[in-house]
């Protein structure tokens, strides 16, 4: 059995990705309302920051600083695929392994996590989350997006509203 150490750092900022078990699903963005609710019940509880989320139909990329009084993303990632999971039907297939521990079989049991070291490293994963859905064939240009911070950000004047369209996207039809 392995053991994953997860880095700890009070008020700290970090990179988390959370990926559903099926990742031909699009329960993600199916259901993004049980979703957003999920996420702000968990914002409340740990009163953490966001700073930029990115959800895909099969996987979230988050963005967040801790409170100064808390240091583990743990309680956070569980709560939000907790609180998620109930928000949905109960007809998914579940291992017998899951059934033996009383989980459902929507999320990977794991998620990664990356402590952000800098200003530049901070960019680099705004950056990286609001390119996701273009990257992954979502849209064309992120402003098209609708499941992202990216459009706050453009309000905030972190982006201007042209950034991230893909320059390959075939935009002239004869």
């Amino acid at each position: 059995m392995r053991t994953y150490l997860r880095n700890r750092a009070a008020g700290g900022c970090f990179f988390l990705t959370l990926v559903l078990e099926d990742r031909s699903s699009h329960l993600l963005v199916k259901h993004i309302n049980a979703f957003r609710q999920a996420y702000r019940d968990a914002r409340m509880r740990y009163r953490f920051e966001t700073h930029a989320v990115a959800v895909l139909p099969d996987h979230v990329h988050m963005l967040i600083t801790l409170p100064e009084n808390q240091s583990d993303c743990a309680p956070i990632v569980a709560n939000l695929k907790a609180g998620f999971s109930r928000r949905l039907p109960n007809d998914e297939f579940v291992s017998n392994s899951r059934l033996a521990k009383r989980e459902r079989g929507i999320w990977q049991r794991r998620y990664w996590e990356h402590t952000i070291r800098n200003q530049q490293d901070f960019a680099n994963h705004m950056d990286y989350i609001h390119y996701n859905p273009v990257k992954h064939g979502c849209v064309d240009a992120v402003k098209d997006w609708p499941y992202s911070t990216f459009q706050r950000c453009i309000q905030q004047r972190v982006y201007p509203q042209d950034w991230g369209g893909n320059p390959d996207a075939d935009i002239y039809t004869d």
